[in-house]
C-alpha cells in the first residue's frame, strides 16, 4: 500500500464575499465602468499623458454655467454671476466662465491680479476676503473693482486710501447672521444682531470717504437647504431698508455669496446625492421668490450677485488614477494602493468620491478600501467602496472633483501631474503641465557653503 505524500500546510485565510445584496436604494452596482470622457478614450488619455491624470469637461462646465444663469435670470432680470476664483483657478476654468459671461469673484491680491492677467476688467472684479493689502486697495478703487469690506480696520485703512487718492469710493459690507438653517459664520464681515453693521454703516455715512452702495454675506458651503438663502435675503433686505432710510446709501445689489452643493456624497449624509442635494432650479425658484418679496414697492430692483463654485465646476472635472499595488488587510478587507491621494484629491477628507474602473472587469465585487501613494496613514482616498477585482495597471476614475482640488493639492512627497481638458470639439488641450524636479526647485537658492554634500574628511 502506497502512502500518499502530504500536502504543504498553508495558513488559512478567511475572505469574506458580501456582493450584490440589495439595500433601501436598490442593488450595488456591480458592472458600472466608464471608459471615455466627453467622446474621448481614458486609455489614450493615460498613454498621452500618464497617470494620475485631471481631465476637465469644456462641454460640462459651459453648460453648467449657463443653466444656472438660465435659472436665475428667469426668474429675478437682474442677475450677475462672479466665478469663485478658490474653488478653481485653473486659467482654462476661468477663461470659460468668463467666456460665458461670469464675472470674476477673488479673495487675495492674487486672485486679483490673477483675473487682470486673464482680461478680466476691475470693474468686473468682486474683490472679497479678510485680507486685502493696501497695495491691492489702491489698485482695487482705481480700476473700480466692487470691494466689499470684511472690518473696521479694512474700512478704516479703504478710508485713507479714499483720503489719497483724492475721491469717494463705493463699497459693501460684508454680513453675518443667523439664518436658522446653518451654522453661522460669524467669522467674516459684521454681524448684524449685535448692531455692529449699524455701526459700520452709520460710520461710512458719516466720514464721507466712502459710498455704501452694496450689501453681501455668504451664509456657508454645501447648504442643502434652499430655505436658508430665503432667510438671507430677508434679513439683507431688512438691513438694506435700515441702510437707505437711516444713512442715505442708495444699495444697488444684494450679494448671496455661494454655498450651493454639488452631486457630491458628502461624509456624515445618509441619503445619496440624487435626493440630498438640491437641484439649481430649486435654488433658484426659492432665491427668486425671496428676492421679489425684498424689492416689493421698490422703483429700482437691486442686481441679485450669485457667487458660486462647487455646483458650476464640480462635475466638470474628473481624476484617473491607476493601481500600483494590493493587499489584505488583517480584517479580512482587500485593500488597493493608488498612483494618486490626498496630496491631488484634497476633497476626499469630507466626500465620498464615486470612483468607477475604465473597463468592465469580471469578478465578484468585494467591500474594498483605496489608499494614496503617500507614506502617511491619513492617505485614503476611500475608506469603503465596493469594487470588482482590480489588478495592478488597471484604472478608476473619481468624479466629481473640479472643486477645491486644483486649488488646495499639494506638492507633497509626488509630483503633481498634468491637467487637460477635452474641448467640445473632441480635440484634447494639457492647460497645465506637470511637475518636474526643475520645477520644485526653481524657487530654491542653496547656499555655497552647502554644495559639497560630503565634504572631505567626513567618516563614512
Amino acid at each position: 500500500m502506497t502512502v500518499a505524500a502530504r500536502k504543504p500546510w498553508h495558513k488559512p485565510v478567511l475572505t469574506p464575499h458580501r456582493a450584490g445584496g440589495p439595500n433601501k436604494f436598490g442593488n450595488t452596482r456591480t458592472r458600472a465602468f466608464r471608459t471615455e470622457i466627453d467622446g474621448v478614450s481614458i486609455d489614450s488619455l493615460l498613454e498621452r499623458y500618464g497617470s494620475p491624470l485631471f481631465v476637465l469637461s469644456e462641454h460640462r462646465l459651459r453648460e453648467n454655467a449657463r443653466r444656472l444663469l438660465r435659472s436665475f435670470r428667469t426668474r429675478y432680470p437682474r442677475v450677475r454671476y462672479g466665478w469663485s476664483y478658490k474653488t478653481n483657478y485653473l486659467n482654462a476654468v476661468c477663461s470659460t466662465l468668463h467666456q460665458e459671461g461670469a464675472w470674476a469673484e477673488v479673495v487675495s491680491e492674487f486672485e486679483y491680479d490673477k483675473a487682470r492677467s486673464l482680461g478680466v476688467p476691475g470693474s468686473r472684479i468682486i474683490f472679497n476676503g479678510p485680507h486685502k493689502p493696501r497695495k491691492a486697495l489702491e489698485r482695487a478703487a482705481t480700476e473700480g473693482a466692487l470691494i466689499h469690506l470684511d472690518n473696521l480696520d479694512e474700512l478704516f485703512l479703504l478710508e485713507d486710501v479714499a483720503r489719497s487718492l483724492g475721491r469717494t469710493i463705493p463699497v459693501a459690507l460684508r454680513l453675518n447672521f443667523d439664518t436658522g438653517y446653518h451654522e453661522a459664520w460669524s467669522r467674516f464681515g459684521f454681524n448684524v444682531e449685535s448692531q455692529a453693521a449699524h455701526d459700520a454703516a452709520r460710520r461710512v455715512a458719516a466720514a464721507g470717504l466712502l459710498k455704501l452702495t452694496g450689501l453681501h454675506s455668504h451664509i456657508g458651503t454645501f447648504v442643502l437647504d434652499p430655505r436658508a438663502y430665503a432667510a438671507q435675503i430677508k434679513i439683507m433686505a431688512q438691513f438694506m431698508e435700515f441702510a437707505e432710510k437711516e444713512t442715505g446709501a442708495h444699495i444697488e445689489y444684494l450679494d448671496i455669496g455661494g454655498g450651493f452643493a454639488s452631486r457630491n456624497a458628502l461624509q456624515g449624509i445618509y441619503l445619496p446625492p440624487d435626493q440630498a442635494v438640491p437641484s439649481i432650479e430649486q435654488y433658484a425658484e426659492t432665491i427668486a421668490q425671496a428676492m421679489m418679496e425684498a424689492v416689493r414697492g421698490r422703483k429700482d430692483w437691486p442686481w441679485l450677485i450669485l457667487e458660486s463654485g462647487r455646483a458650476v465646476v464640480d462635475d466638470a472635472e474628473s481624476l484617473v488614477t491607476s493601481v500600483v499595488g494590493s493587499k489584505r488587510l488583517p480584517d479580512g478587507r482587500k485593500a488597493m494602493i493608488l498612483d494618486a491621494g490626498v496630496n491631488l484629491l484634497f476633497t476626499a477628507y469630507w466626500y465620498h468620491h464615486d470612483c468607477q474602473p475604465t473597463r468592465l472587469i469580471d469578478g465578484i465585487p468585494e467591500e474594498t478600501v483605496l489608499y494614496g501613494p503617500l507614506c502617511m496613514n491619513i492617505d485614503v482616498m476611500r475608506h469603503s467602496v465596493w469594487l470588482p477585482p482590480l489588478g495592478i495597471g488597471d484604472s478608476l476614475v473619481f468624479n466629481p472633483v473640479g472643486a477645491y482640488n486644483n486649488t488646495q493639492w499639494q506638492q507633497f512627497i509626488e509630483y503633481r501631474p498634468s491637467v487637460v481638458m477635452v474641448h467640445e470639439n473632441g480635440e484634447v488641450s494639457e492647460v497645465r503641465t506637470p511637475d518636474t524636479l526643475a520645477t520644485m526647485l526653481s524657487q530654491e537658492r542653496l547656499p555655497e557653503v552647502l554644495r559639497n554634500p560630503f565634504p572631505q574628511g567626513m567618516p563614512d
